[in-house]
């Protein structure tokens, strides 16, 4: 009899954290209590010697007794299999450590649907993979699924024909909350810094050091910095962080996935970043743009991104306890032909699988069914990120007749000329510090980020402010050149003569008025 006690305890052991587990207490109350009074008021436990044994030890009230009778145990026994069977996996290592998400669509505006799609599928794997809701943390604007654009209120697809991935997303941050500085609160567990800053409280990322992290981001981004609505977050505060969360023993190992234009130039030359137990891939090296696709000619939009649908439909269809984070950055860099797909920091971490991260429970994502047919696939119809909103107005002159379409045929020029607009006040910068003829060159010019970020912040810092009609985070096309700021700080150009030509231009260039 002692076996079943085993089992039942190392049953308990493993999926005491589990919300579950109280199911499984009820269960087993019923099991050994209630069950065996009521099969014996009814005279089913009477057709054989061992029924009956249990029978006069209800009948007796020898609880204690009836409990440790074979049949009474093997019946237990039989429960704890059925409900194990029902529970998924726990999202704890043998270690004692558990899993945590943190997932952030940066952007706002419905041309933007893609990213805010991306995290909510990302939240539906994490989740279905046994992650509970109270270790992920969702950050993204909201401003999509309910948009008057939106011809289907409440209804987000991250695919063709794909199912609603709106439905149970947690709004963790949302609209105004959406900002960096929270951002790097949440991930380093800054409970207070939340509080301060939003006056209110909310969920941060409250590791120990044998915990695992994931962190997937999808936004527009340019040279070393990644785009929230109003403020970008800069390479070396995401540095920092990592570091003093590593040296706060915050994490075991933490991965992040970064779907976003030069998403390479937040990790590249980060050489500390190997030895901090963080591994690192991105839609894009540092130097070149990511790609929308899925272009949806009912909801005129993009529905996806290139590099996060790939990984996305790959977790949908694997099993994510065999697959090495390795195996899946391989398939991911395979299918994503559109841009190159980088990885970075301590590749060790790339050898574990991908469970490890994404969650445990063997349970089918939201998306895989046998019976559904195959997405196609995301490179078909991409798009450079900088030309989505373009591809956007042109699906909707194709589709509309009359004075709607005159509107949107409007709306395309104002459009190319505000890119116009936006190369103009680069290459005059360029013109002030250099010469107008090497606005190129430093357009091309390979990116290499020095440790002294400060040049290059307070050059962006200043074009947001004295420029704001450029609207630079809401404008891909003139975060790409970015670059030419990036490099004029990193070509010996004393900084103080980089600001006072973007304070001259900005005082001048039509766009900023």
């Amino acid at each position: 009899k002692y076996k079943y006690h085993v089992i039942l305890f190392t049953f308990f052991e493993r999926k005491r954290s589990s919300p579950l587990w109280l199911c499984f207490t009820l269960v087993w109350f019923v099991t050994v209590t209630i069950a065996p009074y009521l099969l014996l008021r009814t005279n089913h436990w009477n057709s054989n010697y061992c029924s009956i044994s249990v029978a006069e030890d209800l009948r007796t009230n020898h609880w204690s007794k009836a409990m440790d009778h074979p049949l009474t145990l093997r019946l237990a026994a039989l429960c704890v299999l059925c409900v194990a069977a029902l529970c998924p996996v726990r999202a704890e290592d043998d270690d004692g450590g558990r899993h945590w998400a943190l997932l952030v669509a940066g952007s706002t505006s419905y041309q933007n649907y893609r990213h805010q799609a991306d995290i909510c599928h990302a939240y539906h794997i994490v989740s279905k993979h046994g992650i509970p809701d109270e270790r992920i943390i969702v950050m993204m604007y909201d401003d999509i699924a309910f948009n008057p654009a939106n011809p289907f209120p409440g209804n987000i697809i991250n695919q063709p024909n794909g199912p609603n991935v709106y439905p149970g997303v947690p709004k963790d941050y949302t609209k105004k909350e959406l900002r960096p500085d929270v951002f790097l609160k949440v991930l380093t567990g800054d409970a207070e810094g939340v509080e301060k800053i939003l006056g209110r409280k909310g969920k941060v990322i409250k590791s120990g050091p044998k915990d695992r992290i994931f962190v997937n981001f999808a936004d527009h981004g340019g040279p070393g910095v990644l785009v929230f609505p109003t403020k970008m977050l800069y390479k070396n505060e995401l540095h920092s962080a990592i570091e003093e969360m590593h040296k706060n023993q915050q994490y075991s190992q933490m991965v992040f996935y970064v779907e976003a234009c030069e998403s390479g130039s937040m990790f590249s030359n980060f050489t500390a970043l190997q030895h901090l137990n963080v591994f690192a891939t991105t839609a894009a090296n540092p130097d070149e743009p990511s790609h929308g696709c899925y272009s949806d000619k009912t909801r005129h939009t993009f529905l996806g991104d290139v590099y996060s649908v790939n990984w996305m439909q790959d977790a949908d269809r694997e099993n994510l306890q065999q697959e090495s984070l390795s195996d899946q950055y391989q398939v991911v860099k395979n299918e994503t032909t559109s841009s190159h797909v980088m990885e970075y920091g301590d590749l060790s971490i790339s050898e574990l699988p991908v469970a490890d991260f994404l969650g445990s429970s063997v349970s089918k994502s939201l998306y895989f069914t046998p019976e559904r047919n195959a997405p196609p696939h995301p490179t078909l119809d991409s798009v450079p990120s900088q030309d989505v909103a373009q591809e956007i107005l042109m699906m909707k002159i194709s589709s509309s007749r009359g004075e709607e379409q005159e509107k949107h045929k409007e709306e395309l020029m104002n459009l190319w000329q505000r890119k116009k607009d936006s190369e103009a006040f680069f290459k005059s910068v360029v013109a002030e510090v250099a010469d107008a003829s090497l606005f190129d060159y430093y357009v091309e010019m390979p990116l290499e980020f020095s440790e002294d970020f400060s040049c290059y912040r307070q050059s962006v810092e200043l074009t947001m402010e004295l420029c704001p009609g450029m609207d630079l985070t809401q404008n891909d096309y003139a975060l790409r050149k970015l670059r030419v700021l990036a490099n004029l700080c990193e070509s010996n150009i004393p900084a103080q003569q980089i600001w006072r030509a973007v304070a001259s231009v900005a005082s001048q260039a039509p766009i900023c008025a």
